[in-house]
């Protein structure tokens, strides 16, 4: 394992689990240290479980066990408040910022018309204005530090195309796919690169039970816009998160407001 990050700091978000854990655990198998925070909740309209503090301890375990320190909260990204806290102590506690990755997010179905206003809402607090709340804690950090930076947007090919059954996802998606664009022209005079990484489906806990029915119903309809080009359904965590160490790293030093699929080819079908 390349050592791309020894002296650089990390702040992810819905870092308990899944894409977050991995990628947490990736900058710290690079050198990273970690800022990690994560609900650590249930949210009233998913129909999965939520990551829970067992779930964020575990995550600390790895991270730890991959050779990083690891400063973990349990905070909702909803609360600006909370957020820009957890963030602060940790900057104090590793004395510096380098690289953003705003993961937590959330998922349910439904055909858009028949999404309750309760989802909508919930869907959009959570997956696009917890993004901006991260996205707005950490840039004056990294302006005032002077040292450049690198911010990403987890996305989906939701941000890209219209999956079905998800409007409220992907108005998020799209959403955070056009901030992370604009953050990354109004943010090139600092040297703070702002680009999106766009998944398939990945080996998460976000499996939504009410996703079947809608698969077999719309069968020869609307569900082959999920098909891949590779013979592959879901991407593991460590993929996307190797995709992500690349693009905040050196390597992809002249890479801002761009949209990276980590997607099996689904964009391409």
């Amino acid at each position: 394992m390349t050592r791309r990050y020894e002296g650089k700091v990390a702040f992810i978000t819905g870092a308990a689990r899944g894409q977050g854990r991995a990628e947490a655990v990736r900058f710290a198998e690079e050198g990273a240290d970690i800022i990690a925070i994560d609900a650590c909740a249930d949210f009233a309209s998913t129909s999965y479980a939520g990551a829970t503090e067992a779930d964020l301890a575990e995550t600390v375990r790895l991270v730890e066990a991959a050779g990083g320190k690891i400063a973990a909260s349990k905070v909702d990204v909803r609360d600006f408040a909370a957020l820009s806290a957890a963030l602060a102590a940790g900057i104090e506690q590793f004395g510096r910022l380098d690289v953003v990755v705003a993961n937590a997010g959330i998922c349910s179905a439904a055909m858009s018309w028949e999404i309750t206003a309760e989802q909508w809402q919930e869907t959009i607090d959570v997956n696009l204005t917890g993004v901006f709340h991260t996205a707005k804690a950490a840039i004056p950090h990294l302006i005032e530090q002077g040292e450049g930076g690198a911010m990403v947007f987890i996305s989906s090919v939701a941000g890209l195309k219209g999956i079905p059954f998800t409007g409220h996802y992907v108005a998020t998606k799209h959403a955070i796919t056009g901030l992370a664009k604009t953050m990354a022209n109004e943010l090139g005079e600092h040297k703070i690169r702002v680009n999106t990484v766009h998944p398939a489906g990945v080996a998460t806990g976000m499996q939504m039970a009410e996703m079947g029915p809608l698969f077999e119903k719309h069968a020869a309809t609307l569900s082959p816009i999920f098909m891949n080009a590779l013979p592959t359904y879901l991407t593991e965590p460590e993929e996307i998160a190797a995709a992500v160490a690349w693009l905040c790293s050196d390597e992809a030093g002249q890479v801002t407001g761009a949209q990276i699929p980590v997607d099996m080819g689904n964009l391409n079908r």
